[in-house]
């Protein structure tokens, strides 16, 4: 008896951590925090957060509308169903309280998105001679140029950025193989490779100056992309990904860029882009961001174009 009791508690313990697997660190944080501004909500007007019923559901969603984009609202939905059924509990985000509400809030307020700024050619060059010209020792300007030339280069997210281990790398003579083992649209872990390939001028080169930054730093093992100690020390812990976000606001401030429409975002969207406006079909885009559906590249591509293919250009005034 004590043996198939001890049985049930470790496939209890390790059912709970199935669970707990099947969603990334940063997407549980994420319904947690959602949650718990749900929560303060409810807490405020003397209201059940769990479980909740669609009217209280949909006063929260009224609520968040007059200060939330209508992706928050959607996000926040989810979060909260999301938590009710890992809770143990049913709710009906289709019911029509919900459902209408959002429609009507979509119709008063509009649903069109405006994204963060994509660094583009012209920014990245002035980003890249501002590095160049800091007063700062080699081994800090060759990393932080890698960063900012591999990020915008390869298309990545911030999170698979500073994730980059030496035993990821494979150098060819081609360029750089680099393997992503996991990914926000990769949950499972199947990964992917990405090929950097050299550029002509080596000073904007992502595996040039990758190359001179391993070189440098002497990693041969380890995380890629590291933090530096108090007197330019490079310790063996690697970078979080809002590094790289204040890392290259802080290089468009000196290069006299107003920054505030930047975010880590910014290079994976920079290189769509600009490789859309340079002719790129959004299939080989897609192979280097690793996007799973057409509709964010889509838009990348539409607005590329919006001045190449306008046609206002056929009017001759």
């Amino acid at each position: 008896m004590n043996e198939l009791t001890t049985d049930l508690k470790s496939l209890h313990e390790a059912t709970l951590n199935n669970l707990k697997s099947s969603k990334a660190n940063n997407t549980l944080r994420a319904y947690k925090s959602d949650f718990k501004d749900f929560g303060i909500f409810c807490a405020k007007h003397n209201l059940n957060s769990l479980p909740s019923e669609p009217k209280v559901v949909s006063l929260y969603l009224t609520y968040l509308s007059k200060s939330s984009k209508i992706s928050t609202l959607r996000r926040r939905l989810v979060s909260i169903s999301m938590v009710h059924k890992l809770k143990g509990h049913y709710l009906d985000t289709k019911h029509p309280i919900i459902v209408e509400n959002l429609m009507g809030i979509k119709r008063i307020k509009g649903s069109i998105q405006k994204g963060k700024k994509p660094l583009l050619i012209s920014h990245l060059k002035l980003v890249i001679n501002v590095i160049n010209e800091q007063k700062i020792n080699d081994i800090k300007k060759f990393r932080d140029k890698s960063i900012i030339l591999l990020g915008f280069g390869g298309g990545f997210r911030r999170t698979e950025l500073i994730s980059i281990d030496y035993e990821d790398l494979e150098f060819v003579d081609e360029g750089v193989k680099i393997i992503i083992k996991r990914s926000k649209t990769d949950q499972f872990g199947e990964g992917m490779i990405k090929g950097i390939p050299y550029f002509t001028n080596e000073n904007y080169c992502p595996v040039a100056n990758l190359k001179k930054w391993i070189e440098i730093a002497k990693i041969k093992s380890g995380p890629i992309f590291r933090r530096f100690s108090k007197g330019l020390n490079l310790t063996d812990k690697r970078l979080t990904d809002q590094s790289v976000v204040l890392l290259m606001k802080k290089y468009l401030n000196y290069a006299g860029i107003e920054n505030k429409n930047f975010a880590g975002h910014s290079l994976r969207s920079g290189f769509a882009t600009v490789a859309a406006d340079a002719g790129a079909d959004e299939r080989s885009i897609m192979a280097m961001t690793g996007h799973k559906t057409t509709q964010m590249v889509r838009r990348y591509i539409r607005e590329a174009n919006i001045f190449k293919n306008n046609a206002l250009n056929k009017i001759k005034l």
